[in-house]
């Protein structure tokens, strides 16, 4: 079985943990970008229209013999006014034909053996290099992936030393660039709590938090998640394979688990 180098805080080998078989699978990227469609189908907000719109008038037709259209008038309007009423979808201003409703079924199911599969996937390409590189990452500098670190990160509790610790393991390149990534959403999201966007950098994989959470927050594009709440979206944001992760010791053993068929 292949043998992967863990490494210190320093960034120094520190010894050998066997490789997991599910690095040896092919990755999927259409199950990846499939459940990870079904999973954000599941973040929209239900819309609907309010089934009164346009109704909550007075008017009424004329009938025939006056030269114009039948549609609905407020009363006391004059001929103008038949462009103003909502009660018909064909005149103007009127109300839609058919207007969106609450009763639509915006979320998407996928079973259980897919989601697990794609999951498989997402964490397999996360294992080469060249789906990381597609993904956009900067790993020239980075010495091994999958790249795993000592279980003592998990207790540090400055952000500096966290900061510190990435660069030691060359990861210094990618921080940069995520952070100078922040541009200025385009459209109206600007004045609606959303006003900057930025991409998404590495992902940091736990077995136990003991403040490495709350350290790493503030470092943009940064991600930690518990190994048993790895999801699609953390490790397929956006549908894209190949994230760079960080693994701890403890967590890539957690792999180990997994029942994967190669």
């Amino acid at each position: 079985m292949e043998k992967i180098n863990v490494y210190n805080l320093e960034g120094k080998k520190k010894n050998l943990v066997d490789k997991p078989k599910i690095f040896d699978l092919k990755p999927r990227i259409d199950l990846i970008r499939m459940s990870n469609s079904i999973s954000q189908s599941k973040n929209k907000q239900i819309q609907g229209r309010d089934k009164r719109a346009g109704l909550r008038n007075t008017a009424e037709g004329w009938g025939t013999g006056h030269g114009v259209s039948r549609a609905p008038r407020i009363k006391g309007g004059g001929f103008i006014t038949a462009r103003h009423v909502g009660r018909v979808p064909f005149a103007k201003g009127g109300r839609r034909t058919h207007p969106m409703k609450t009763e639509k079924k915006i979320k998407k199911k996928i079973n259980k053996q897919m989601n697990k599969q794609s999951i498989f996937s997402a964490i397999a390409a996360s294992g080469d290099r060249s789906w990381i590189k597609k993904g956009g990452f900067y790993i020239e500098n980075v010495p091994d992936i999958p790249l795993v670190i000592d279980d003592k990160i998990q207790t540090i509790r400055k952000t500096a030393r966290i900061f510190s610790i990435l660069c030691n393991l060359g990861l210094k390149e990618d921080l940069v660039k995520t952070k100078k990534s922040r541009k200025i959403r385009a459209g109206k999201g600007k004045s609606r709590g959303r006003k900057y966007k930025k991409k998404k950098g590495i992902l940091i994989v736990i077995k136990d938090d003991f403040g490495i959470i709350k350290a790493s927050r503030n470092i943009p594009g940064t991600d930690v998640i518990k190994v048993e709440n790895l999801s699609i979206n953390a490790l397929a944001p956006g549908g894209t394979s190949g994230r760079l992760i960080l693994w701890t010791q403890s967590a890539f053993n957690e792999l180990n688990n997994y029942e994967v068929t190669v």
